[in-house]
């Protein structure tokens, strides 16, 4: 079984999976309130192993970007559990685990694609462009948010805008091709695919070194860039 931690945003959540099947899946909507209910339904779903006669072979969490003290938590509670078990560490970026519950919930047509956005404040955000495969089509990159943003692909065909940063777009990309998906998260039950793939291929981080990848880094690099008010 893989136990999976998601805390990258203002939601907290945990889930818990076996070939496939999820066994335990606990989600708090309420804000920020990882340091009291993550480790909480972690030894939650725990204790739904040990019943079920399973054993733990790794824990994934989500790697960023995202909130720094919500990563924090997730990062620190998945590794305590991997170094106390004794298994490996699993690390799932945010914005696939959005993009899997974008295609999920889309009724859009298979050509159509789907851009993950987290917010990093005022009207900057990370984002990334998949395919209704998942696959990548653009790597997550920083960017604050204008008329142009995704032009590339809008001038194209459909593209799916949604996370906690599509909403500052709404009023800016005004493309007859654009769409917006609301009530878009990163949980952890979405994580499960890609997890499970990674312990199959035995992919997994050095557990002592793991750092994810932190909204507060955003100002770093758009000053390392030199570019405003465009895609780095």
């Amino acid at each position: 079984m893989i136990l999976h931690i998601e805390t990258s945003t203002a939601v907290c959540s945990v889930a818990l999976s076996g070939n496939g099947a999820v066994y335990f899946n606990k989600v708090s909507l309420d804000g920020p309130s990882h340091a009291a209910s993550a480790g909480v339904y972690a030894e939650e779903a725990i204790n739904v192993m040990k019943e079920t006669g399973g054993q733990l072979e790794a824990v994934a969490v989500s790697s960023g970007p995202g909130s720094y003290t919500g990563l924090r938590i997730g990062a620190s509670l998945a590794k305590g559990l991997c170094f106390g078990y004794g298994i490996p560490l699993i690390a799932v970026p945010t914005l696939d685990i959005l993009a899997y519950a974008a295609v999920e919930k889309s009724t859009m047509d298979a050509e159509t694609l789907y851009c993950a956005m987290l917010d990093a404040r005022r009207m900057e955000v990370y984002s990334a462009v998949y395919d209704a495969k998942l696959d990548t089509v653009r790597r997550t990159t920083a960017e604050i948010v204008t008329a142009d943003t995704c032009s590339s692909f809008l001038d194209k065909g459909n593209v799916c805008f949604f996370g906690n940063g599509a909403a500052k777009c709404k009023d800016i990309i005004t493309s007859p091709n654009a769409c917006f998906l609301d009530g878009i998260h990163p949980l952890a039950e979405n994580m499960i695919l890609f997890a499970e793939k990674a312990l199959a291929e035995k992919r997994f981080e050095d557990t002592a070194y793991f750092e994810p990848s932190y909204l507060k880094e955003f100002q770093a690099t758009v000053s390392k860039n030199k570019v405003f008010g465009t895609t780095i």
